[in-house]
């Protein structure tokens, strides 16, 4: 594929590899070269197209604002020795990147997995059957150092089957319910992911019975009266405690009631007996 401007400063040498930062090859240091970049976008976006019109998708999958968007890298094959035009022609592109799937076994379970993916691969007609194909294909692999049956692809075309079949011996594919396409021994010497053990309970800090409750446990209900006798009195005398407001008071034999507290106490000092013992003997 030719292009009207020269691809040596654009491409540089004859694999250019290009991120989502799409710098050209030309470009170095804080220099800004403006008409490069441009350039650059300009060669993926028709690389884009053209792969696009050979496998007869409705839009390109691969252009300059999708490198951006995405972490994809661009492998772009170029004519370095200048055959048939003397500012250069690009022979063909790989686009890949990695994804994280979903994705089924051979027993049908399925597996969670971030494989570096095959998104578009392009060599123009005029090109083809010449081994540029696989030239591109093993410089991306040496690259990347991974072996192509740890690939997935996605929506491989009848023509790329039939490449990798041919010259990496990946014919044997498992099913899968997405569009991507995943070879036997995929899963083959994949690690494990541990298994994470189940969340321990937090352990609730034991409290010290708190002052309260310290206090409610020592305290000491008072028995009913009779047996709430305390010998802190002169005598021993019996006190009745709560009691005592509930009692009637006693009438005298005349009919007049008796002024005096039920156990024989006055207000005055000198009228107070000692005991209800004494006043009993009376």
């Amino acid at each position: 594929m030719e292009f009207p401007f020269d691809l040596a400063p654009v491409l540089g040498d004859r694999f250019c590899v290009v991120d989502q930062h799409l710098r050209p090859a030309g470009r170095r240091g804080p220099t800004h070269r403006g008409d490069l970049e441009q350039q650059l976008r300009t060669v993926i976006d028709e690389l884009g197209k053209a792969s696009a019109k050979a496998q007869g998708l409705p839009a390109p999958v691969t252009s300059a604002a999708r490198m951006e968007a995405n972490r994809h890298v661009l492998y772009i094959l170029r004519d370095a020795d200048g055959r048939g035009t003397p500012k250069g022609a690009v022979i063909g592109f790989l686009k890949v990147g990695y994804k994280k799937l979903f994705l089924l076994d051979r027993n049908g379970a399925h597996n969670e997995a971030e494989p570096l993916c095959v998104l578009d691969f392009y060599i123009h007609e005029s090109l083809q059957r010449h081994g540029y194909g696989r030239e591109l294909f093993q410089h991306m692999l040496q690259s990347e150092r991974v072996e192509p049956w740890r690939l997935a692809v996605d929506r491989p075309s009848e023509k790329l089957l039939a490449f990798l079949c041919k010259h990496y011996g990946l014919a044997d594919a498992i099913p899968q319910v997405n569009n991507f396409v995943i070879f036997e021994g995929f899963f083959s010497n994949r690690p494990v992911p541990p298994r994470r053990p189940p969340p321990k309970r937090a352990e609730e800090e034991i409290k010290p019975y708190s002052l309260s409750e310290r206090d409610f446990l020592r305290e000491e209900t008072e028995p009913p009266w009779p047996f709430n006798l305390t010998s802190g009195r002169t005598g021993g005398s019996p006190v009745r405690g709560s009691l005592r407001p509930f009692l009637l008071r006693r009438e005298t034999p005349d009919g007049q009631t008796d002024p005096r507290p039920p156990d024989g106490r006055t207000d005055a000092p000198q009228h107070r007996r000692a005991s209800s013992l004494g006043r009993a003997g009376r």
